[in-house]
């Protein structure tokens, strides 16, 4: 970090950043700040972002959308998920209060999991986000098969990045 730079992300208040395609991010326009929560390692609002943003969580939350499953039907239906995997994150989301998990006294043991209310407003945002996925995958997908194809030219020699998103050589 250079001398004199702050470590605090609120010292960024009202910066505005230009990209080469004239996108503006963190703008202080009164009522979105970029920098809304701390980002060190030990923030509380970091942690439950790490959390319910993960792969398999987001998974989970969705399958558990206005239904109970089993264990093994969630296994089933998430794909490359381990036992152990689901195992730990059905218990960090039980523990953060988004999946209630009920324990039915039968032989041999049937354990259900479904969202809690709080688990049913985070689908909500996860639904939106599905949606947002969806609709841009075509763009997101052109845009990877460039950033590919420069990063290839790169390789032989003929053309490269210089590191900071800039074409090397331009400029």
């Amino acid at each position: 970090m250079e001398e004199g730079t702050s470590k605090s992300p609120s010292y960024l208040k009202g910066t505005v950043a230009t990209g080469s395609s004239g996108y503006v991010s963190g703008v202080d326009d009164g009522d979105a700040d970029p920098f809304q929560w701390d980002t060190r390692e030990d923030c509380q609002v970091r942690q439950i972002l790490d959390r319910i943003a993960d792969k398999w969580s987001l998974l989970v939350i969705a399958l558990l959308d206005r239904r109970r499953l089993r264990f093994t039907e969630l296994r089933r239906e998430i794909d490359g998920i381990s036992q152990r995997m689901l195992t730990v994150t059905l218990r960090q989301l039980e523990r953060d209060g988004l999946v209630l998990r009920t324990v039915h006294p039968v032989v041999p043991p049937r354990v259900e999991y479904e969202l809690t209310p709080l688990g049913g407003t985070l689908h909500h945002t996860i639904q939106a986000l599905v949606t947002w996925t969806e609709e841009h995958q075509g763009e997101i997908a052109a845009a990877r098969t460039a950033y590919d194809a420069r990063e290839a030219a790169g390789a032989d020699g003929t053309e490269g990045t210089d590191g900071t998103g800039g074409v090397a050589g331009a400029g």
